[in-house]
């Protein structure tokens, strides 16, 4: 065996590219949901706007609890704001959230994911949930990262 050739270098290149594409994935997907924060929380002009819709998209390398997070900081904008419209508005940010949270984990990043790594949609989706059951709660946080490096061994060993 040549004393040059690291045993270890293909392995560690193979996760190396896994986490990266996790990582752009996850971007691309606080990307997105930052752009949609933005939009619903203009239309429902709720103070400091801009700000909310970055830390939503931020939050998103949460995995799990980072939607939940989002959603404090336009909520207690929107109730502290006033106006006789409060509480019809602060309801209309917890559905905002709603429908981002639906959209993120069963549309945005399911797609986002397997269009960067090598995991399938069906596996982005129940990922989370089945290691979430097995490990609660790290399942949930460590599924998405774990599975882009179990589909980067899967598809080297893939016939050419």
């Amino acid at each position: 065996m040549d004393p040059s050739i690291d045993p270890f270098d293909q392995p560690v290149k193979t996760v190396g590219g896994a986490l990266g594409g996790w990582l752009r994935a996850t971007a691309l997907d606080g990307l997105i949901v930052c752009v949609l924060w933005l939009i619903g929380l203009e239309l429902l002009h709720v103070p400091w706007a801009p700000l909310w819709a970055l830390v939503g998209g931020l939050m998103q390398f949460i995995p799990g609890v980072g939607g939940m997070l989002a959603v404090a900081g336009p909520a207690i904008a929107t109730a502290l704001s006033g106006g006789e419209d409060t509480l019809f508005r602060l309801s209309m940010v917890l559905g905002l959230y709603g429908v981002i949270a639906i959209l993120d984990g069963l549309v945005i990043n399911p797609y986002v994911l397997h269009r960067t790594t090598l995991v399938p949609w069906w596996a982005a989706f129940l990922g989370p949930i089945v290691l979430g059951f097995l490990i609660p709660p790290w399942g949930v946080l460590i599924a998405p990262p774990l599975l882009a490096v179990i589909f980067a061994f899967r598809g080297q060993q893939k016939p050419r």
